[in-house]
């Protein structure tokens, strides 16, 4: 029977399904550490954990990844070179070379300027040598993209290099914000491909020779040759796939999905089986874009999260994140001898007592580390260590350790107590080394002055009450508000009363969500029932839930978009804008009618080229008008067309992808 393999690379795991889209059965699941370094080998590691598997039967293989969110939150990628055509840049841009030449053109898509094309041939000139890719934007391309198009020929021509078009990447306007869409996209290009060889790498070396889809911000699939042309819209992948996983694992129209990964919690609004979408575009690393992605709420709470004790005996959780003692503990369980040793009276600066390291990557031996480094280095080699342990291998005091720059660099790797070491000492997840995560627990009871179980007891209420605080959040972002509940004494104050943190004062009240929570992730079944109870809404953990984002990629479907705007012409008659050309006509049928037949055509093409047999067209016009200020008369401003072709990818045997 045919399956598809679904991949999901999170931050701390990498999570594989094979799933049976017809009977909506997960055949085989399995889970394997995310290797940053290289996400190839995590992927790896997950398809072997899964058993052996039949490669004639996998139809299609499906990828959720993080790696345009992490590369562009840590300034990763190659040099852009950058052409604004018609404007100066009107904000910082994640370009190294940037050249302006005249030409652009206004909001009815009429030239103001000829393009220069002698500047254009000069800053290619200049960009020799300094440059890997380039990404061109000029102003207004949306309503005329024949600027773009008449640059991106002639560079062709001068020079054999990557070249990334701004109207290509989206139709909303927004110059600086379109200019940063496609500098990224051209940032990412050599960093996804080298991702989407080396995962045909490991396919090849299973006998897996289907197509590879990858999922997009807004959850919808994208085929391997898009996503080279455009990684930009991977961004906030994996939780697009957790939300798509969602409604597929539990039928649910209406909910809110929470998704409780290693080092983040992901919340989306769900009504009639989608998420509302970020039409604005996503904030990604500071940088504002035109990528339209799923409205996902995201806060640094997770089963990862670095729970400390304050000098003042306060518990923090989060949003640091480290790696779980009792996970780190089942591959060298000597720290859980190092463990025991422990004098929890010890105090240091940067560090609890409890704290321990390990190797993440071994650096090059040209990497600017100093003689204390390498030593701290040399010494987890072999064996993950407690800071006390490191600090007598090294010869130094443990205050004395240089481990930021290690840690920052992710060299090297912090271990503590996490949410996933509280599961497994209350005996509700016991995958692990339970023993690491018992002496974790007994080091910061000591440092709160509480005996084991009420430490435990109220380490798990922080939780609980972080995750309804995690909610609550939600919906006031989504009603517009930027206020921050937990820094607001007074919503502190009520919100206690309301989640039942502490005692009446005299009066009874209750909060109660217009929807059921569907939860998701690992750590979810010892969290989220309580916090259900508390927001008084039923909580859904569906079977695989600790595998849904990677369920997700595998159910996820094509949806190619096209839109069209016909808008009055200056001298008469109508102008159509679209993604491909500006064109005038007399008549407003005939440029309806071609319109919506050209992206009727474009969009059903874009569909079965990613591998969709029989897309299903779904097409929304909305007229805009406007009515004069005596109320009888009525103004044509502009139609709007969407036209989008969706379905489920599935390739007969020897079938090709576009």
């Amino acid at each position: 029977m045919p399956l598809i393999l679904g991949i999901d690379t999170g931050g701390t795991f990498t999570d594989g399904v094979l799933l049976d889209l017809d009977t909506k059965d997960v055949w085989r699941k399995a889970k394997a550490f995310t290797t940053r370094e290289d996400l190839s080998i995590g992927i790896r590691n997950c398809i072997e954990n899964m058993g052996d598997l039949d490669p004639r039967q996998v139809q299609l293989v499906s990828l959720s990844t993080t790696l345009a969110t992490n590369a562009i939150v840590e300034g990763r990628g190659c040099r852009v070179g950058l052409i604004l055509i018609g404007h100066e840049s009107t904000g910082s841009l994640p370009a190294q070379q940037v050249f302006v030449v005249s030409g652009g053109h206004d909001i009815k898509g009429i030239a103001v300027a000829e393009l220069d094309l002698e500047a254009i041939h000069r800053a290619v000139t200049e960009m020799r040598e300094k440059v890997d890719t380039i990404a061109i934007s000029g102003y207004l391309s949306i309503r005329n993209p024949e600027h773009e198009q008449t640059a991106q020929g002639l560079i062709q021509e001068l020079w054999d290099v990557p070249i990334v078009c701004a109207h290509q990447l989206t139709t909303a306007l927004g110059f600086h914000e379109r200019t940063v869409t496609a500098c990224l996209n051209a940032r990412l290009l050599p960093i996804i491909a080298e991702l989407l060889a080396a995962v045909r790498a490991v396919l090849e070396e299973k006998n897996i020779t289907c197509p590879l889809m990858i999922v997009k911000g807004d959850g919808s699939l994208m085929s391997e040759t898009m996503t080279r042309e455009k990684p930009i819209e991977t961004i906030l992948s994996g939780p697009a796939a957790s939300i798509v996983g969602a409604v597929f694992l539990t039928g649910s129209e209406s909910a809110l999905a929470l998704d409780m990964g290693g080092t983040t919690t992901d919340i989306a609004i769900l009504e009639s089986g989608r998420p509302r979408m970020n039409r604005e575009g996503a904030t990604v690393g500071g940088w504002k874009t035109r990528v339209e992605a799923a409205e996902i709420t995201t806060f640094g709470l997770g089963g990862d999260s670095y729970i400390q004790v304050s000098k003042d005996r306060k518990l923090i959780i989060g949003p640091k994140r480290v790696w779980p003692l009792s996970v780190v503990a089942n591959k060298y369980p000597s720290l859980v001898e190092e463990l025991k040793r422990v004098d929890p009276n010890s105090r240091l600066i940067d560090t609890q007592p409890l704290d321990c390291f390990m190797l993440v990557k071994k650096p090059s031996k040209e990497d600017p580390w100093n003689l204390t480094e390498w030593k701290i280095i040399n010494a987890l080699e072999e064996s993950a260590h407690n800071i006390f342990t490191l600090a007598d291998k090294v010869g130094r005091d443990p205050n004395l350790l240089p481990l930021k720059d290690l840690e920052r660099a992710q060299v090297i790797g912090r271990i503590s107590f996490t949410p996933t070491d509280l599961l497994h000492v209350l005996n509700i997840f016991t995958d692990y080394n339970v023993s690491a995560a018992q002496e974790g627990a007994r080091i910061l009871a000591y440092e709160q002055k509480l005996e084991m179980e009420q430490f435990t007891a109220k380490a798990l209420d922080e939780i609980r009450a972080g995750l309804c605080m995690t909610i609550m959040q939600s919906f006031a972002y989504r009603a517009g508000l930027g206020v921050d509940l937990n820094s607001e004494v007074s919503v502190g104050f009520l919100l206690g009363y309301l989640l039942k943190r502490t005692q009446s004062p005299g009066f009874k009240t209750q909060i109660a969500l217009d929807y059921p929570i569907v939860a998701l992730g690992a750590p979810v079944s010892g969290y989220l029932p309580a916090v259900g109870d508390a927001l008084n809404t039923r909580v859904l953990i569906p079977t695989h839930a600790e595998v849904a984002n990677a369920v997700g990629a595998a159910a996820g479907k094509v949806a190619e978009l096209i839109r069209i705007l016909i808008k009055p012409g200056v001298g008469g008659g109508y102008v159509v804008h679209a993604p491909w050309k500006r064109e005038a006509y007399l008549d407003f049928e005939e440029a309806e009618r071609n319109a919506l037949e050209k992206a009727k055509k474009v969009a059903y093409e874009r569909a079965k080229c990613a591998g969709v047999v029989n897309p299903e067209l779904l097409v929304e016009k909305e007229e805009v008008v406007s009515h004069t200020s005596g109320g009888d008369d009525v103004v044509f401003l502009e139609t709007r067309i969407e036209v989008t072709a969706i379905g489920h990818p599935t390739w007969e045997e020897g079938g090709e992808i576009c």
